[in-house]
C-alpha cells in the first residue's frame, strides 16, 4: 500500500469513527469496573453515549461513574423494550494471579467463558438484538512462541494459556448465530498509568533495581491505552469489522529492549535481571506469560487503514510518564 492510499483509508476510518459517535447509542458492558472497562466508559460517556454495565457489584460502579451509567446486577433487570446497540463484554479475573493451580484455572474459566455462555444465552432470549458485540480475548491464544511473527490466521495451542482463550472466543462466536455481528479483541499487554501492569512493571526501574526478565529475549506484544480505545471504538464504527484482531502495536519489542527503554525514559539504571528460575518456582506455568512472550502483529487493523497513535515503545512510555512526578527518594 503506498502512502498516499494509506493516508486516504485512514481518513475514511477516522471520519466514519468521529460520524458513528455523533449519534447517541446504548451500549453494555462487562467487565466495566476493570482497568480496560473504566476507561471504555469514560470515553463512551465522554461522547455522550448511553452506558449500561453488568455488574455483580451494582452500587459500587454506580458510584465508580457517579450514577452516569444505568447498572444490572442480572441481565434480565435490562428490558427488551430497552433498544441496545452493542455489547463490549470484558469481564474476566486478572490472569496474573498466582500460581495456575486448578482452582485457580477454573476461577478463570468461569470468570470468562461461563459468564460467556450466561451472556449469550441471555441475548438468544431477547426479542431486540444488539447490531455487535466486542468480545475479549488475548494474545494469549497463540501459546508459546519464539521469534516466529504471529498475526490472527496463526491457530491455538494445547496449553492452558491458549485453550483459555479459544474457549471463551467460541463461548461468543454463538453470537453470529444470532445475527450479531462479533469482533474478537485479542490484546496485548496494554500501558496505562491508572492500573494494568505498567505501573507494577515500573516499580524497580524507580527504585534503581530494575533489568530484564529471564534471558530477556522474549518478545513483549504491548499497546497504549489510546491506541487500544481507538481500536475498540474503530470496531464498534466498522460494520463489516468481524472476527479476531490482534490489539498490539506494529512494534513489538524483546524483554531486554523494554527494560533498556524503561531505564532510559525514567533516567534510571536497567542492571539488575530477574533470574527465570525463581518465577518458574513461584509460578509454575504461569511463568511462561513472562519467560516465553509472542511476536504479534496487528495486521489486519494494519490492513483496514487504522493508524497508531503511539506505533514505537519509547514514543508510548515518554507519553505515559512525561506528567508524572518524578518518585521520592
Amino acid at each position: 500500500m503506498d502512502q498516499q492510499a494509506g493516508s486516504g483509508r485512514f481518513d475514511a476510518l477516522e471520519l466514519r469513527r468521529q460520524q458513528f459517535f455523533t449519534q447517541s447509542c446504548h451500549w453494555l458492558l462487562t467487565g466495566g469496573s476493570g482497568f480496560l472497562g473504566q476507561a471504555l466508559v469514560h470515553r463512551l460517556l465522554d461522547a455522550e453515549q448511553q452506558v449500561s454495565v453488568w455488574s455483580r457489584n451494582p452500587a459500587g460502579t454506580e458510584r465508580l461513574f457517579g450514577g452516569r451509567v444505568s447498572v444490572f446486577r442480572t441481565l434480565d433487570d435490562l428490558p427488551d423494550t430497552v433498544p441496545l446497540h452493542g455489547i463490549i463484554n470484558l469481564a474476566g479475573a486478572p490472569i496474573a494471579g498466582g500460581r495456575w493451580s486448578p482452582a485457580r484455572q477454573q476461577l478463570l474459566r468461569d470468570s470468562r467463558i461461563a459468564l460467556t455462555d450466561t451472556l449469550l444465552a441471555w441475548l438468544s432470549r431477547r426479542t431486540q438484538r444488539p447490531e455487535v458485540l466486542l468480545s475479549g480475548s488475548a494474545i494469549g491464544f497463540y501459546g508459546v512462541h519464539g521469534d516466529e511473527e504471529l498475526d490472527e490466521q496463526q491457530p491455538g495451542q494445547d496449553i492452558f494459556m491458549s485453550t483459555l482463550c479459544q474457549d471463551w472466543e467460541r463461548s461468543a462466536e454463538k453470537a453470529t448465530r444470532l445475527g450479531v455481528r462479533l469482533a474478537l479483541l485479542r490484546t496485548g499487554l496494554v500501558l496505562g498509568n491508572a492500573g494494568g501492569a505498567l505501573p507494577a512493571m515500573l516499580k524497580p526501574f524507580r527504585f534503581g533495581i530494575g533489568g530484564r526478565t529471564g534471558s530477556g529475549r522474549q518478545w513483549l506484544s504491548w499497546i497504549h491505552l489510546e491506541d487500544w480505545l481507538g481500536i475498540v471504538e474503530t470496531l464498534l464504527a466498522t460494520p463489516e469489522a468481524s472476527g479476531p484482531y490482534n490489539l498490539t502495536a506494529p512494534e513489538p519489542v524483546i524483554n531486554a529492549e523494554f527494560a533498556r527503554t524503561a531505564g532510559q525514559v525514567l533516567g534510571r539504571p536497567a542492571w539488575l535481571p530477574l533470574p527465570a528460575w525463581p518465577l518458574k518456582l513461584a509460578l509454575g506455568e504461569m511463568a511462561d506469560l513472562l519467560l516465553t512472550g509472542q511476536r504479534v502483529l496487528p495486521r489486519r487493523m494494519q490492513s483496514m487503514g487504522y493508524r497508531f497513535r503511539y506505533p514505537a515503545l519509547r514514543a508510548a512510555l515518554e507519553h505515559l510518564l512525561r506528567d508524572q512526578e518524578p518518585p521520592q527518594p
